[in-house]
């Protein structure tokens, strides 16, 4: 298989184009016309865990984190970043990243902590704004079924745990065909009566451009009549964080020891008590500050993420427990998630999780 191939179908797993803007996902260097000899999964896409790649002669590696984040000007190997890039480039090893992709996925980084965590009635906390759009076309009532079927197909209609979600109206429809056109019915200069469905399917915006182009290819008229809508719906199934319920509540003290044994932590770094019950959790993988107010308004007893500076552990307003666990230790069940899902798709060449430390944080204890 070739890293492409393999690409295109890891891709209908973990949609790349869920992840946030701001973030560099996807390929990141190495040719995609390449055999695939080996998937090296890691968190962070480190010099070592090159050397790791080319000891093993795999040249792909999966990981969490973008080795290149921002723009490179150069790779001369003068830092961490470009010394890790440079070696995979001459040892033609691909380097594709997920991170934010993966964080907004529904069975991504979140509910694996949820899961941890053992959570109940879990919802994602940040859902995506602006992200729904609904496709309403004219059809014939002899072609719809078969237009349906294609925009199923394509990914239409796929809204959290069902799919081939549509609705569907009967009516009447009228054109007349111009000089010049080449009409399906009808003839030129005579109005012509038309038997019609009005068809209405949701899908998220990035499939928007193969939405419409096998809409275009599978309906029989020259000219398709069709609207888009973009819905000011939320994504329940789709966005950063979650938040979920405790079988049993418990005090503060016995759930910061609680995560510190789930977690394997040396320290956890939170506000001041206040003497509550903790029963609804809200957990965000990474650096998860920008989640505080969602938890809030979720309600949450709890919050766990990483990253979390000085001001920010105000921002409880003494009703939320706010617990820095660390950024890594938040997402550091990741490479296993990935092994799991890669092992199970893709079974015609060698996968394997690295042995590299690649956490940067050390703790004296």
């Amino acid at each position: 298989m070739k890293i492409k191939e393999f690409i295109k179908e890891f891709e209908q797993i973990i949609p790349i184009r869920q992840a946030e803007d701001f973030d560099n996902v996807g390929l990141l260097c190495g040719s995609p016309d390449r055999d695939i000899s080996g998937i090296l999964i890691a968190h962070d896409a480190l010099e070592s865990v090159v050397d790791e790649s080319v000891g093993k002669n795999y040249n792909l590696i999966l990981c969490f984190h973008p080795i290149i984040f921002s723009g490179l000007k150069s790779i001369t190997g003068k830092n961490y970043v470009e010394r890790a890039v440079l070696k995979a480039l001459e040892n033609k090893i691909a380097i594709y990243a997920i991170h934010t992709a993966f964080d907004n996925d529904y069975f991504g980084v979140n509910y694996k902590i949820c899961e941890v965590l053992g959570l109940k009635n879990q919802n994602v906390l940040v859902p995506k704004h602006n992200q729904l759009k609904k496709l309403e076309v004219y059809v014939p009532v002899d072609s719809a079924e078969k237009l349906k079927n294609a925009l199923f197909e394509a990914g239409a209609g796929n809204i959290g745990f069902y799919d081939q979600c549509s609705f569907s109206i009967n009516g009447n429809g009228t054109f007349r065909p111009l000089e010049g056109s080449n009409p399906v019915t009808g003839s030129h200069n005579e109005r012509e009566n038309a038997n019609e469905v009005l068809l209405s399917v949701i899908f998220e915006d990035y499939k928007k451009h193969q939405i419409l182009f096998v809409m275009k290819q599978n309906h029989p008229y020259e000219e398709v009549a069709y609207q888009l809508i973009s819905l000011e719906n939320e994504n329940q199934y789709t966005g950063l964080g979650r938040f979920g319920d405790l079988e049993i509540e418990m005090d503060e003290i016995n759930f910061l020891k609680f995560v510190k044994e789930k977690f394997n932590l040396n320290v956890i770094r939170h506000n001041n008590l206040i003497q509550k019950k903790i029963k609804r959790v809200g957990v965000l993988g990474g650096s998860g500050a920008s989640g505080i107010k969602s938890a809030l308004s979720a309600k949450c007893d709890a919050y766990l993420t990483g990253d979390v500076k000085y001001h920010d552990f105000f921002s409880g307003e003494d009703k939320m427990l706010i617990c820095d666990i660390g950024h890594f230790e938040s997402e550091q069940f990741v490479t296993q998630q990935l092994f799991e899902i890669l092992s199970e798709k893709f079974t015609t060449f060698a996968i394997a999780k690295t042995t590299k430390k690649t956490n940067p944080v050390n703790y004296f204890i």
